[in-house]
């Protein structure tokens, strides 16, 4: 049976917290929308990928789906919205089963993807995981206070991925109301009178939702995998000429300067990309993107930084910290420090809190404190999975 997934991570991530949604935070160096991505690309069972993002946050998605078999589509004003725009998407070649599954749960095992798989093929009906319900359940009043106790028979905890049968689920999605909003997508199967089963669910299968989360993540990655952690380091230069703005970690400083170079100059992301290079012995920035090849004039480091980051991925190895000092007497780095940390954290995945960028003068000493030009020393860590 050809099966397709819809990927939703159309959330803002408000009740976990950070500068940036939940599902591009990092685990173990790798953003968690990627995580989730690379689970299903990896099944053999799944030939299409259906990723549901939020307006606005294509940059984020465009970064860490680089070079993925991935069709994303921008979500709605609620879960129920974003997950009729993913199976709308897949309505011109439709599949015979669709899953379902929250970018926010990126330890799903392909082993429950298999089994949901097989018992939604057998029964032809809609399939969850689940768990028991282990606590105790109260219901309580609004400052808190125990109102009844609450049986614990005949409940579970629901989870994702959830299977179904995709013509019927599509028609009962476009049968809904414009503003319907359901708590999963067994509700809105359940209305239209088709029948759900659930299998056990994985504890491990958790989504990822308050602060805490990504760390408990990662543990149970580490406790799964043998990790090496190794350190890259990187330095450019560049000599500083006039002009009406420089780049610098992908970020343009207006002004009366700019940096000479082949491509846009940026020297930070150069150095950044050769440490990364270096933690898998690739080489250097100039042997993948010589200086003499003219189709490199002028373009923006980003597609440098974005390949080392594929290579990275290729050889099982994760960016995991940045640490970043920038030498010059000018410009001011400080104003745009922030800019620039969000922006490294667009581009890599990272939390802000894995990301440093320093400046520092050489105190009127040598080419820098003469102003002649800028120099970047890029410090990182990687995380080589054994």
């Amino acid at each position: 049976m050809k099966c397709a997934v819809i990927i939703v991570g159309a959330g803002h991530g408000a009740r976990h917290g950070g500068e940036i949604p939940k599902q591009y935070q990092s685990i173990d160096g790798v953003p968690v929308f990627r995580k989730t991505l690379d689970t299903f690309l990896e099944h053999p069972d799944i030939e299409d990928v259906v990723a549901v993002i939020a307006k606005g946050a294509e940059p984020f998605f465009s970064v860490i789906a680089s070079g993925l078999r991935v069709q994303s589509v921008i979500g709605g004003d609620n879960r129920t919205a974003s997950v009729l725009a993913g199976m709308q998407a897949l309505a011109k070649t439709p599949p015979d089963l669709v899953l379902i599954h929250d970018a926010a749960r990126p330890l799903v095992s392909k082993g429950l993807i298999s089994r949901l798989i097989t018992a939604a093929s057998k029964n032809n009906q809609a399939i969850a995981p689940g768990l028991p319900v282990a606590d105790a359940l109260k219901r309580v009043g609004v400052s808190g206070e125990v109102s009844e106790d609450m049986s614990r028979e005949k409940l579970a905890q629901v989870q994702t991925p959830q299977v179904f049968p995709f013509k019927v689920l599509f028609s009962a999605y476009t049968n809904l109301s414009a503003t319907a909003d359901f708590a999963d997508d067994l509700a809105v199967a359940r209305s239209a009178g088709m029948a759900c089963s659930l299998i056990e669910g994985e504890p491990d299968n958790f989504k990822i939702t308050r602060p805490g989360d990504l760390q408990r993540a990662e543990r149970i990655i580490q406790t799964k995998t043998q990790i090496t952690f190794v350190s890259g380091s990187g330095f450019d230069v560049h000599r500083l000429i006039s002009g009406d703005q420089m780049i610098l970690c992908g970020v343009p400083i207006m002004g009366n300067l700019a940096l000479q170079g082949h491509s846009d100059a940026d020297a930070a992301l150069h150095a950044l990309t050769d440490a990364m290079l270096g933690t898998i012995g690739a080489g250097d920035i100039g042997s993948h993107f010589p200086p003499s090849d003219e189709q490199w004039k002028g373009v923006s480091s980003t597609v440098f930084l974005e390949h080392a980051l594929v290579l990275l991925q290729k050889s099982e190895a994760r960016l995991v910290h940045i640490d970043l000092t920038i030498i010059c007497e000018r410009p001011k780095i400080t104003p745009h420090r922030e800019a620039m940390r969000l922006r490294l954290a667009s581009l890599t995945g990272l939390a802000l809190s894995h990301i440093s960028v320093k400046a520092t003068t050489t105190e009127g000493l040598g080419f820098t404190g003469r102003g002649e030009g800028l120099a970047v020393m890029a410090n990182i860590t990687v995380a080589l999975l054994n």
